[in-house]
C-alpha cells in the first residue's frame, strides 16, 4: 500500500511536522507501507534532494496561502494510485485542492491538524476573524468529508473545540514523536564546542525551535536575567531561525536586563550541531503560549535533558507524569518558577529526571511508535485500498 502526503512545503524551517514527515519514511516503509509526498514547492527546492521518496513538487506556489493550479490536475490524474492521501495542516490550499478531487472519491483521506485550531490564535483577531470566514466557506467542509482528523495529543484535540463553529468530524488521537539521535554524544558535544568554544565551562539553558512571538523567548530571557543576573556560570543559547522579524526585539531586552553577554544566538542548528547543542546543555527551556506537540521536547527527551515547559506545550501533562521535566504556567513568574525549581534539586534528583527524560522518549514519542500509529488509524477505517500497481 502507499500513502500520499500532501503539505504546503518541506522546507526544514517551517517547524516540526516537516521533520516528523521525513522521518516517518523509513519506520513506515520496514512496516510495508511506502510513501510518497506531494509539496508545493518548487521543483528545484534545495530541500527536497535529500529525500529518499518519490516528490512531487508542483509549486511554487503562490503566497502565504499556496495556490497552485498544478495541484487539483495532478490530484485527479493520480489519487487512484494510492491507499490514502494525508493532508499536512489548515488554512491552506493544498488542503482544499485535496478536498476538491477526494470528497465524492472511494480514496480516503486525513487530516493533521498540527496545532491549527489551537484558541492562541483568537489573540489576533484580525487573522481569527479571516480564519472564521474561511472556516465557514471551506476549511470545516474539508474536516467534515475526512475520514479522519488526526491530533498528536488529548489536550491538542480538548483545545480545538469551540474555537470554530461548526466543528463536525471524525476524531483520532495518534502517537507522534521522532527519531533517536544519531551518532556518538561526545562526537556531537566536540563539534558543537568546536563552533562555541567559549560555552564550554557553562551551565547552560537552551531553547531551540523558530523564534517566534508565541514561543515565549521573552518570558525565558526576563526569568533568567532574575534567577541568574549575578551568576556567571550560567548561560542561556537561543537556537532558532527568526521567522517574523522577533530576534532584534528580544537583542534589545536582553540588553535592557544587562544579560545580552550570557545570551548566544545560534542561528538555525541541524545536524550535529543541533544535537551536540542538547548534549551539551544541563536543562531545555520552552515558555510557548501555544505549541502543538514540540518536535524539539521530544528530541530533548531522546538526549536524556529534562525539560522546562509551560502547560501551553500540549505533551505537558505526559512530560509531567513522567517526571521528565517540570511545568508551569505561560508567563514570566512561571518561567521563573522553572529555573528556581530547576536549581533546587539537588544532584541525583537532577540524573533521575535524566533517566526519565530517556524513558519518556522510548515509551512515548519514537517515531516508530507515530509510524505504527498512524497506520493503524488509516487502515481501522476500513476504507483503504490497496495502491494500484
Amino acid at each position: 500500500m502507499k500513502f500520499l502526503h500532501v503539505i504546503r512545503s518541506l522546507d526544514p524551517r517551517m517547524g516540526g511536522p516537516n521533520e516528523t514527515l521525513r522521518q516517518i519514511i523509513q519506520p513506515m516503509r520496514e512496516a510495508g507501507y511506502e510513501t510518497e509526498v506531494v509539496t508545493l514547492d518548487r521543483p528545484n527546492a534545495p530541500w527536497l534532494r535529500e529525500l529518499p521518496i518519490p516528490i512531487h513538487a508542483l509549486g511554487p506556489a503562490r503566497g502565504w496561502y499556496g495556490f497552485s493550479p498544478r495541484l487539483v490536475p495532478w490530484l485527479r490524474q493520480h489519487h487512484r494510485g494510492y491507499g490514502a492521501v494525508i493532508v499536512r495542516g489548515l488554512w491552506q490550499y493544498h488542503g482544499l485542492g485535496t478536498w476538491i478531487v477526494l470528497r465524492n472519491s472511494s480514496i480516503p483521506y486525513f487530516v493533521f491538524a498540527h496545532g491549527m485550531l489551537d484558541p492562541w490564535g483568537k489573540r489576533h483577531p484580525a487573522k481569527h476573524v479571516k480564519k472564521w470566514a474561511y472556516w465557514a466557506w471551506v476549511e470545516h467542509r474539508v474536516l467534515q468529508r475526512a475520514r479522519a482528523v488526526l491530533f498528536t495529543s488529548e489536550e491538542e484535540r480538548f483545545l480545538a473545540h469551540g474555537v470554530f463553529w461548526p466543528h463536525k468530524c471524525n476524531e483520532v488521537v495518534v502517537n507522534y514523536g521522532t527519531s533517536p539521535p544519531p551518532g556518538n554524544a561526545e562526537e556531537h558535544r566536540a563539534k558543537f564546542f568546536g563552533v562555541y568554544p567559549a560555552l564550554q565551562n557553562k551551565r547552560l539553558v537552551l531553547c531551540l525551535g523558530r523564534i517566534h512571538p508565541k514561543k515565549g523567548c521573552d518570558l525565558l530571557i526576563e526569568a533568567f536575567a532574575r534567577v541568574f543576573g549575578a551568576d556567571g556560570d550560567w548561560h542561556l543559547v537561543i537556537a532558532g531561525p527568526d521567522e517574523v522579524g522577533t530576534q532584534q526585539k528580544l537583542v534589545r531586552l536582553a540588553k535592557s536586563l544587562g544579560i545580552s553577554h550570557r545570551v548566544t544566538w545560534t542561528g538555525m542548528l541541524t545536524g550535529d550541531l543541533k544535537w551536540g547543542a542538547m548534549y551539551v546543555s544541563e536543562v531545555f527551556a520552552l515558555a510557548s503560549h501555544s505549541e502543538n506537540f514540540g518536535i524539539v521536547v521530544a528530541e530533548a527527551l531522546a538526549c536524556g535533558l529534562p525539560v522546562l515547559i509551560s502547560n501551553r506545550v500540549n505533551i505537558w501533562r505526559e512530560i509531567a507524569a513522567d517526571r521528565a521535566g517540570l511545568v508551569a504556567e505561560d508567563n514570566v513568574n512561571g518561567a521563573e518558577g522553572l529555573l528556581r525549581d530547576w536549581i533546587r534539586l539537588d544532584p541525583l534528583e537532577r540524573g533521575a529526571m535524566r533517566e526519565n527524560a530517556r524513558t519518556c522518549f522510548a515509551r512515548r514519542f519514537h517515531i516508530e511508535h507515530a509510524a505504527a500509529s498512524l497506520i493503524k488509524a488509516i487502515t481501522d477505517s476500513q476504507v483503504c485500498r490497496a495502491a494500484a500497481s
